[in-house]
């Protein structure tokens, strides 16, 4: 499992960007991703962020929120120039990241989509967020994560 790499970890990479990988084994049966990772890795699960896509006034956008709250669709739309937001359609979300649901990284997405990060990160020294594939997430700074995905840093979480 940790020797396949994914868009995320080439790039981090690439980019000599300081993060520490950490695989765990999935269990399919978990209800939910991040709390599976937060409870797996030993985390404050408010370290630990989720990457969730959205429709933004017909375009999609990223927030990404900790695993101990939820999307701020209105917050969202707002951070990122927007309206009118709603979660996006899975399959629509898995195609322009090319990541798999519960596996969606900030990183390394197939399209550049806007991005909002919850500001609760700037919080932590570093945070935890998906490397790319159910069971590994990475860990970074948040200036990192900002730089990275040319983020936006607004409180998108509710």
């Amino acid at each position: 499992m940790a020797g396949r790499g994914t868009p995320a970890t080439a790039l981090l990479d690439k980019q000599k960007v300081a993060h520490t990988l950490h695989a765990y084994e999935h269990d399919p049966r978990h209800e939910s991703y991040g709390q599976e990772a937060a409870e797996a890795l030993g985390v404050p699960p408010e370290r630990v962020f989720k990457t969730l896509v959205a429709e933004v006034d017909g375009k999609l956008a990223v927030g990404v929120v900790p695993v101990t709250g939820q999307l701020d669709l209105k917050a969202l739309a707002a951070a990122v120039g927007g309206k009118k937001a709603k979660m996006a359609d899975v399959a629509a979300a898995e195609r322009a990241t090319g990541y798999v649901a519960g596996g969606i990284s900030p990183l390394g997405q197939k399209k550049r989509l806007p991005l909002a990060l919850d500001a609760s990160a700037e919080g932590f020294a570093t945070i935890y967020c998906s490397a790319g594939r159910r069971g590994l997430e990475v860990e970074i700074a948040p200036a990192d994560l900002v730089r990275l995905t040319q983020a936006v840093v607004a409180p998108i979480s509710a």
